[in-house]
């Protein structure tokens, strides 16, 4: 993860040292070499996501490459308002840092998992998650595209709104290998950690909108960056109205920047008109 990127720009090398001082760990080293258990861990995941994601949009505005807007899902709002130049790369390095260790121990205190659902409609698996929550906590984490969405919260709670789906005509469902369930109200012990931090750094007016995941709205003011960051740990992804939204906007050229290409194919699925325009995946050196 991002080894191409450090070992040919300076500017990285600097982000990185920065990270591993911030850190108290080498996530240099980790990113590049693993073990791959290590850094599958949400305390080392999160971090190491934001600081490739962070590398790789210093080296675009070197190319002169600005955003009119931008969004992030879930973890990438970070990234997101840290390109808005809401706060500093150190300052979203520590928030991103205690997210993940309170979403960490969130999922100790309180146990849970996640599922994408295939192939239903959206208000069809609310109303399926409605009736399974007589089971358990569940409910939709993720809106990612009009065909596949993600459920979240107690194992109970998910397991029957997965067999609900399938009886509502699902295609397909798919646990998801997590270590928490995210984006659910059992993150709910994480907020006032969270909010504490939010509290302690200075985050100032961005510099261009950044349509949040708690309602798709953009927003460039603190103090809505700081409700859209604390709310977003139990509140749904709203993805496919984020990429509506900002389709209608004027969004004519989509950079997802960070490691793989989910993003951009999900963009595909949510509104076939940008075939035709400008998507692009930048994750290494040779798409800088």
């Amino acid at each position: 993860m991002a080894k191409d990127l450090y070992e040919n720009f300076k500017e990285v090398k600097e982000i990185y040292t920065r990270a591993n001082e911030i850190l108290g760990i080498d996530l240099t080293k980790i990113s590049f070499e693993g073990p791959e258990n290590t850094l599958k861990q949400t305390r080392i995941t999160q971090p190491a996501i934001f600081v490739h994601s962070t590398s790789l949009i210093q080296l675009l505005w070197k190319k002169e490459l600005m955003p009119d807007m931008a969004a992030g899902h879930s973890l990438g709002e970070y990234s997101a308002f840290c390109a808005a130049g809401a706060f500093t790369f150190e300052d979203g390095l520590r928030l991103v840092k205690i997210r993940a260790e309170l979403m960490q121990k969130a999922g100790e205190l309180s146990p849970g998992t996640m599922a994408a659902v295939i192939g239903l409609d959206a208000d069809v698996l609310e109303r399926v998650c409605e009736k399974a929550s007589s089971s358990g906590v569940v409910q939709i984490a993720n809106y990612n595209s009009p065909v596949q969405i993600v459920v979240s919260g107690s194992i109970k709670g998910v397991k029957r709104a997965i067999e609900l789906a399938k009886e509502m005509g699902a295609k397909k469902t798919i646990p998801l290998v997590v270590s928490g369930a995210f984006h659910s109200p059992l993150m709910g012990s994480a907020h006032e950690g969270l909010e504490k931090v939010l509290n302690e750094i200075e985050v100032t007016e961005a510099n261009f909108p950044v349509y949040t995941n708690v309602d798709a709205h953009p927003v460039t003011k603190p103090e809505d960056i700081k409700y859209s960051l604390r709310e977003q740990l139990t509140s749904p992804v709203r993805w496919v109205e984020i990429i509506e939204k900002m389709i209608r906007n004027g969004a004519s050229e989509f950079y997802e920047i960070g490691p793989g290409s989910v993003l951009t194919g999900l963009l595909r699925r949510i509104n076939r008109n940008v075939v035709g325009q400008t998507v692009s995946n930048v994750e290494s050196l040779e798409k800088i």
